[in-house]
């Protein structure tokens, strides 16, 4: 049975993945500094939780001895939350990168799975961005990271493989639900308040289903140590507008509830916009995701119905930057 050891595991993408690798028959250790806390987390016999800063790099040394996949979740998310507390951002999200890169290699790791992102690639009027193109970041999350990608390439060798995907903005259901996502965003506001604002609306963004992320985490722990070495992959699935997308939730809504929601375009300063192509995964390790925009609003409708969700935009839990402000974390 393959342990695998994952930083940030109690986040949105993570309280999900967790779950899946468990069904998979992996043992898991979640390394996390429970920003979130762990109740979203399922209680297994082969589910480990440690409580642990990766800036502390001796403690996640020791912790992660004994696995033999590394995936790094871990990082302060999203823009807005980022940039609040400059130096808690830089010192988790770069800084504490490289060396907990060479603890997971002391420690025994064989493969390393970095999450970059596609906001590496900032704005391109390009129709298909490929992994070659140059990174543009337009803020600092993004730029720092892709500055840790060649801090995870230029330490690996015959024994420590190491692999980075580049995930399109994420979207759909998992316990530790964010509703500061695109797609999630949308939906939210359509279903509680009735009401859809669009800022902008031109820009592009890709995006992929957070169960896709995890299937797509299961292919790199399992393929071939040749497929994946130091390569970096794209991952998205519907390269849409932000209006598009908006107008694809307004009309699954509509039905959901039964009536009309208004639509309301903004201005915006939000200038991110590229249109990537995740052919390369596709053709080197066979990987194709499968659920679609209109697959996570439904998702997210009905888990909003099902669990009598109330009040959502008053709870820090659903929004990265309200949670980080009130912890006032350091």
């Amino acid at each position: 049975m393959k342990k695998i050891f994952i930083t940030g595991g109690a986040g949105y993408c993570g309280s999900r993945l967790v779950p899946f690798l468990l069904k998979k028959n992996f043992k898991i250790t979640v390394f996390d500094i429970m920003y979130f806390g762990k109740k979203f987390l399922p209680k297994h016999k082969n589910l480990k939780i440690i409580k642990g800063d990766i800036r502390d790099t001796r403690k996640l040394e020791k912790a992660c001895k004994g696995h033999e996949i590394f995936i790094n979740l871990s990082c302060i998310s999203n823009d807005a939350s980022f940039e609040l507390d400059k130096n808690l951002s830089k010192t988790i999200n770069l800084d504490a990168f490289e060396p907990m890169v060479k603890a997971a290699k002391r420690s025994g790791i064989r493969r390393f799975i970095y999450a970059s992102s596609s906001s590496v690639y900032g704005l391109s009027k390009k129709k298909n961005v490929k992994e070659d193109h140059p990174l543009l970041p337009l803020t600092l999350y993004n730029k720092y990271k892709g500055m840790c990608e060649p801090k995870l390439l230029k330490h690996t060798d015959e024994n420590f493989t190491g692999v980075i995907f580049r995930p399109a903005t994420v979207c759909g259901y998992a316990p530790r639900l964010r509703l500061d996502l695109s797609v999630n965003i949308l939906t939210s506001h359509a279903y509680f308040k009735n009401k859809i604002l669009v800022f902008g609306g031109k820009q592009l963004r890709p995006n992929l289903h957070v169960q896709d992320y995890c299937n797509v985490l299961l292919k790199l722990i399992s393929a071939d140590k040749k497929l994946v070495q130091n390569e970096i992959f794209n991952v998205g699935y519907q390269n849409m507008s932000i209006l598009n997308i908006a107008k694809k939730v307004k009309k699954i809504v509509e039905k959901k509830l039964n009536k009309k929601i208004p639509l309301e375009i903004v201005k915006s300063n939000d200038n991110r916009s590229y249109h990537i192509n995740s052919d390369k995964i596709k053709n080197k390790i066979k990987f194709r995701p499968k659920y679609s925009i209109d697959y996570a609003v439904n998702e997210l409708c009905n888990e909003f119905k099902k669990n009598k969700l109330k009040n959502v935009f008053n709870k820090n839990i659903y929004y990265n930057v309200k949670t980080v402000m009130k912890l006032n974390a350091k």
